[in-house]
């Protein structure tokens, strides 16, 4: 009865500190881990700390130097949405479809009471005068500093950084993503993408979350995070590679244009990306491959695909305002583009 005791006393014994030390063995493992994550970050030439002009908290952000490095903060559509990111919802621009080039500004209770005859009359005569083919779109496009906000997206962009580096994802994509699809909020689309990363449901199940009709984890930033990298990582960029390859076109996974391309997969879907590309058919990648997609229609690659990438560097520069005293902002015009007379 006594060794009966004795063994139990020992196995119960034996079993507490192979517990403990299993414990002791992750709480370490967690600390290495985390050690060379923070590591990684540091050795990420692009990774930078800043600290917003409004804020003393020290955040972490990508580097935004090779938007001007390629002059981007000077193009039109570029300017063009910087514009409408700070204006007014009550204001509007009436601009072309592909450069948005700019022919008028109206308030929208002027444009709306002009009424749908008046509004089209008005379309038309934007075209004879610039001798703009029918088939090229003008639009109204009304400010929206009411959605875009970059200093917001501060905090999400520094917490989700290390986040997309333990996933050996380009932390680009995560700040991009972040700046224009559900600013500093947690949002639902209209055709139902969810979250900080805005997944559709089926994505996001295939990508390992639960969503279902009691938990949605696109709503736990995190989760969501963790999945928008790993989308990135496995589908995203292997066929954005896939596609150049196949055209025999050299690329480099830390320049703009193919971080660009990648982020038009993670909004259009690869399928219409190959689309627009068999229609441009490039010889070489590069920024004006991309500036051609931004013209360019194919296949469900539209309007909002084209804008897609020129939000995202109009977003870059908005965030890059956040963080620098307005003395050193880039040389940017007031007006953000050429005046606008009615």
């Amino acid at each position: 009865m006594k060794g009966i005791r004795f063994t139990f006393l020992f196995r119960f014994f034996i079993e507490i500190n192979c517990a403990e030390l299993m414990k002791n063995w992750v709480i370490a493992l967690g600390t290495l881990f985390t050690s060379f994550t923070l590591l990684a970050q540091e050795s990420r030439q692009d990774v930078v700390t800043v600290t917003p002009v409004k804020d003393s908290v020290m955040r972490k952000i990508v580097s935004t130097s090779q938007v001007y490095a390629h002059g981007l903060d000077t193009v039109q559509q570029v300017k063009f949405w910087r514009r409408i990111m700070r204006l007014t919802p009550d204001s509007g621009l009436v601009n072309m479809q592909g450069t948005r080039k700019v022919f008028a500004a109206f308030s929208s209770k002027e444009w709306e009471a002009l009424g749908e005859p008046k509004q089209m009359a008005f379309r038309d005569s934007v075209r004879k005068a610039h001798n703009i083919a029918d088939s090229v779109s003008i639009f109204f496009t009304k400010g929206k500093n009411d959605f875009y906000d970059a200093e917001a997206v501060l905090p999400d962009i520094d917490r989700a950084i290390p986040i997309f580096i333990q996933e050996n994802v380009d932390p680009f994509y995560a700040q991009a993503i972040l700046l224009i699809e559900s600013p500093g909020k947690v949002r639902k689309s209209n055709v139902g993408a969810m979250g900080s990363f805005q997944l559709m449901k089926s994505v996001a199940i295939k990508m390992g979350l639960k969503v279902n009709k009691y938990v949605d984890e696109r709503k736990d930033f995190d989760k969501s995070a963790w999945a928008a990298a790993k989308l990135i990582r496995t589908i995203c960029i292997p066929l954005a590679n896939q596609m150049l390859e196949k055209r025999g076109i050299a690329y480099n996974q830390s320049d703009l244009w193919y971080r660009l391309l990648v982020l038009h997969i993670y909004h259009a879907g690869a399928g219409n990306v190959e689309k627009v590309l068999a229609k441009i058919n490039p010889c070489e990648g590069g920024i004006e491959l991309i500036q051609t997609m931004w013209v360019t229609k194919a296949g469900s690659f539209g309007n909002s695909s084209q804008n897609y990438s020129q939000l995202a560097l109009a977003a870059l520069i908005e965030l890059d305002c956040c963080i620098r005293p307005k003395s050193a902002e880039p040389k940017v015009p007031e007006q953000l583009t050429e005046p606008a007379d009615k």
